[in-house]
């Protein structure tokens, strides 16, 4: 019994420590004036692909941990384990979607069934391949689910028009499409809330140097278009294997705006709230989840695109902290806006979700 009482005593003292810690760590986060930054929720490992719903249920999706989350009123719920990583997560009708590599779930009527929840399969139609196989999942204005494919490769040609792509489908699986090309690895898009356009982090090919090629912020008005991998990367970096590989008539859209090279931006969402300034409103933040594949680390916070008239117009730098000297402690990896106009971000490094709010000090 005593040594039941002093492993109790240590596991609270290693808790209250850890606490501390991230709290010492926040204060390291760089935000303009009057903006700020807390620990929202602590206990989500690996959190990924994030969706609110209508009574601000937060569901939260993950990689390498295999489990799906809700969290409200400070209670984590594991809706579901066991998964292939089931990054992607959406919510429409009082339906949550999980996309875990080849397989769409759906856990019908999920507010109310969260403690014992129900999966079905959407679909099982998806490549079952590891490499940029995870999924990012968004219900368009056309009521479609979006699903990409990435490719099965750093670089790479494929036969099967699957591969690099994001598709549609109707929320019952049926009635597969391919909306766009050309696409490496999309782990997050949003659609612009005044037009409806859907717009794109994609992340760009490694092995090519420190500085080249840029991730990218892309926009796909319509359907059919193509965004040049693996033939061109960027607005202007010539693929030296696949280039002149590429089909004659191959019409090619460049991005909208260039990321640093290997920052691997990842999720992004306009900004909708009425907490923020007005100059964030209908803007896009992007987390940049962090390079491996360079001599000097870049990535590893949250940028802001201003769009204007349907272009991006500027970029900045909108929370940074995560990386100190060549360290970092957090990867942010996805954006969610909160019902209250807060800017929530996963982590699924130090395993937590941020919020960031708005306050004059």
């Amino acid at each position: 019994m005593k040594n039941l009482k002093f492993l109790t005593f240590l596991f609270m003292l290693s808790s209250i420590c850890f606490a501390q810690t991230k709290s010492d760590l926040l204060n390291k986060i760089k935000l303009p004036t009057n903006y700020h930054i807390e620990i929202y929720v602590d206990q989500i490992d690996n959190a990924r692909a994030m969706t609110f719903a209508e009574d601000s249920t937060l569901f939260v999706g993950s990689r390498n941990a295999g489990n799906v989350y809700s969290f409200k009123n400070g209670r984590v719920i594991v809706i579901d384990s066991g998964l292939s990583m089931p990054s992607g997560i959406a919510y429409l009708d009082g339906d949550l979607y999980v996309g875990a590599i080849s397989t769409i779930y759906k856990y019908p009527d999920i507010l109310t069934n969260l403690k014992n929840p129900k999966r079905e399969i959407v679909t099982k139609i998806f490549p079952s391949d590891t490499w940029h196989g995870w999924k990012y999942l968004r219900f368009g204005p056309d009521g479609k689910l979006y699903v990409p494919v990435g490719a099965a490769c750093n670089v790479c040609d494929s036969a099967n028009p699957i591969y690099a792509s994001i598709n549609t489908i109707n929320k019952d699986g049926s009635e597969f499409e391919i909306y766009a090309k050309g696409v490496r690895n999309t782990v997050g898009f949003d659609f612009h809330p005044e037009t409806g356009v859907l717009w794109f982090t994609d992340n760009g090919r490694d092995l090519m140097g420190d500085t080249i090629p840029p991730d990218e912020l892309n926009k796909a008005p319509e359907k059919g278009i193509h965004f040049g991998f693996p033939y061109l990367h960027g607005r202007s970096v010539k693929d030296p294997d696949y280039w002149k590989q590429r089909p004659k008539d191959l019409q090619i859209t460049k991005p909208e705006w260039e990321l640093e090279a290997h920052t691997a931006a990842l999720g992004m969402k306009f900004y909708t709230g009425d907490m923020f300034e007005e100059k964030y409103k209908n803007g896009i933040f992007i987390a940049e989840h962090g390079s491996w594949n360079r001599s000097n680390k870049v990535g590893y916070r949250v940028s802001f695109v201003t769009v204007k008239n349907g272009k991006a117009r500027n970029y900045k730098v909108f929370a940074s902290g995560w990386l100190e000297n060549e360290d970092f402690w957090g990867r942010p990896a996805d954006i969610a806006v909160g019902p209250d106009g807060a800017l929530y971000i996963s982590d699924d490094f130090a395993n937590c979700i941020y919020r960031i709010y708005y306050k004059k000090d």
